[in-house]
């Protein structure tokens, strides 16, 4: 089945949609008009249930098939959120609030399942129950961790959910998948160093936290370089280096770091935290200072089921004729929450020779969309397929 006819129809349609979202971009949780909207267009698709507010401002459409014998039901998810960029595309439809902008893609997505949504809704083409679920706060502020906190799979019965994601370098409407591990676990730290501050050139009246701390860079690279197997992927990197004076001529009282550590493994990721601990502590001890380490766990590693990664694979096949595999990616994407509470799959699907995200020149591509909306609705009618 290659790209449905009925998505080239509403190409204008669902590209209006996205270039609307895109010039109205909302952060983390404040996505109120995009889901107000979200909203409006599923009751008027005809969905069954609209539920507003779960996960705080997410909102999920449900689509009940011609039959419904089968008893299933798969969820489909998109998010809704934007970034504080300042955009530097030069579209016509550019972001109209300063700092704002959709430099991920995710106007892209919501407009790709809202056309799937549509179509999924005139048609009822399969046997069961499709949820479309529209997510805010995936940029941080675990939107996907709120809806499931908040009773999704369980309220609507989800068994099974699959998400997408642009990818800038892929060729448009092309997929890209793997199973198993896929996105990063992003977690944080902040370490501040200790010492006794004093004139520069009295050093030895002091006990220099500079000195420390730039120590403290450079041994924590020997997490990953000394402490993690090499065949299992591991990101430390430290991302500000503050210190409590900026003046010339004084050696400061304490020094702040902030940084990221990425893992693909839960026993990578305990041995991280542990020893950015141990080594942080220790290295300010010996230098006489002192080290307070904060460790703050962000997304999980999200991990397709390997099941239901062939299949959506296989779906991919049917629409653009090929799914290649994805690389691992040491970013991350709380869809992880979800499909820690159900199996189901992530895809990429290309965006083409575009800016990268979270660039202020990305711009999702609209040519993708017409794949997109194939892929997922293709997902609702090859796993509940109508009895002939």
């Amino acid at each position: 089945m290659p790209i449905k006819n009925r998505f080239a129809e509403l190409l204008p349609e669902i590209t209006a949609w996205r270039q609307d979202f895109h010039a109205h971009p909302e952060l983390l949780f404040d996505t109120h008009r995009t889901a107000g909207i979200v909203a409006e267009k599923l009751h008027a698709f005809g969905c069954d249930e609209v539920v507003e507010g779960l996960g705080r401002t997410g909102v999920v459409g449900v689509i009940k098939g011609r039959q419904t014998g089968s008893g299933r039901v798969i969820g489909l998810r998109a998010d809704m959120d934007a970034l504080p960029i300042p955009e530097e595309t030069g579209v016509p439809y550019a972001s109209k609030v300063p700092g704002k902008m959709h430099a991920c893609g995710h106007d892209g997505h919501t407009a790709m399942l809202l056309g799937a949504a549509k179509y999924l809704a005139e048609t009822r083409n399969f046997d069961g129950t499709c949820v479309v679920i529209f997510q805010p706060a995936e940029e941080g502020g675990g939107g996907g961790r709120e809806m499931v906190e908040d009773g999704l799979m369980e309220r609507f019965g989800i068994e099974e959910v699959y998400g997408m994601h642009n990818w800038p370098g892929v060729p448009t409407g092309s997929f890209a998948i793997r199973p198993g591990p896929f996105f990063a676990a992003t977690d944080q730290f902040d370490i501040v160093i200790k010492g006794k501050g004093g004139h520069a050139a009295k050093p030895q009246e002091t006990v220099d936290p500079t000195v420390a701390a730039s120590q403290v860079v450079l041994a924590l690279q020997t997490i990953a370089s000394r402490n993690a197997d090499p065949i299992r992927q591991i990101v430390v990197s430290v991302t500000s280096f503050q210190t409590s004076s900026t003046a010339f001529n004084v050696i400061p009282q304490q020094v702040a770091l902030k940084g990221t550590v990425r893992t693909l493994d839960e026993d990578v990721r305990a041995m991280a935290e542990r020893r950015l601990t141990e080594i942080a502590t220790g290295i300010a001890q010996a230098m006489g200072a002192e080290a307070e380490v904060q460790y703050h766990k962000g997304y999980p590693v999200m991990v397709n089921s390997g099941p239901e990664t062939e299949f959506a694979a296989d779906v991919a096949r049917k629409v653009s004729g090929d799914c290649a595999e994805a690389p691992l990616v040491m970013g991350g994407e709380d869809f992880a929450y979800l499909l820690n509470a159900r199996p189901g799959a992530y895809i990429l699907v290309g965006n083409g020779d575009t800016a990268a995200v979270h660039h202020p020149a990305y711009n999702f591509n609209d040519e993708a969309i017409p794949a997109g909306c194939s892929w997922w609705a293709e997902i609702v009618e090859t796993r509940l397929p109508i009895a002939s």
